[in-house]
């Protein structure tokens, strides 16, 4: 499998006006411009398209490999470090919807990220982290909200290729998880794991505007 890190041919700009005909209840407190932590910023500037206006001169992160996937998994492994993303399918009738002229504002009433403004699919059911012999717990609140996860898409030739990735930081001690869809202006999950211990969620939609 071919393996495309998001050095970002899309765009080299990062928007975040809005122009959508109904209202946008989606919250900006975990996108990457709100990342106070110095490290943590610079190193996800270096593979997120949010942060492209940052990355300049910037190396690339070393990367834990992609081990095998599936049409609802994928699995990332070097033997020390595994990281298993399983998805699954969206059921509106066990979830409150709330609608605005016929497009979806709000679940469960929060607002969510994905394909705003329509159902989902998609979910993302489960995030399983480890390292050695230790697991660390990513809470359902870090993802409960993210819809329309994407692992890869077929190439011109037949191929898979993917725009996901489990990066390291230079000393080893932060783990990136991060998932882009292109699809629905472009949305990016990223969740921080430091230490051994879940530190934060970057999230940031419409960046292919």
């Amino acid at each position: 499998m071919r393996i495309i890190l998001p050095i970002l041919l899309l765009c080299s700009t990062f928007c975040l006006a809005q122009d959508y005909e109904f209202r946008d209840f989606r919250n900006k407190k975990d996108n990457f411009v709100k990342i106070s932590q110095k490290d943590v910023r610079a190193d996800v500037s270096s593979f997120t398209m949010a942060g492209i206006d940052e990355s300049i001169s910037k190396l690339p992160l070393k990367n834990v490999p992609v081990k095998s996937y599936g049409s609802d998994y994928m699995t990332f492994d070097n033997g020390q470090i595994k990281v298993h993303i399983k998805t699954g399918v969206f059921d509106p009738s066990k979830h409150k919807i709330m609608l605005e002229e016929k497009h979806v504002v709000k679940i469960d009433g929060k607002p969510y990220y994905g394909n705003y403004g329509e159902m989902p699919r998609l979910t993302i059911e489960d995030i399983t982290v480890t390292i050695g012999k230790d697991t660390v717990a990513i809470p359902r609140t870090a993802y409960f909200d993210l819809y329309e996860p994407s692992f890869f898409y077929a190439d011109k030739d037949g191929g898979s290729k993917t725009r996901n990735g489990v990066f390291l930081s230079n000393d080893g001690n932060t783990i990136y998880i991060y998932m882009l869809n292109t699809s629905f202006k472009g949305n990016e999950y990223t969740w921080v794991i430091q230490n051994k211990q879940y530190l934060r969620r970057v999230v940031d939609f419409d960046v292919l505007k």
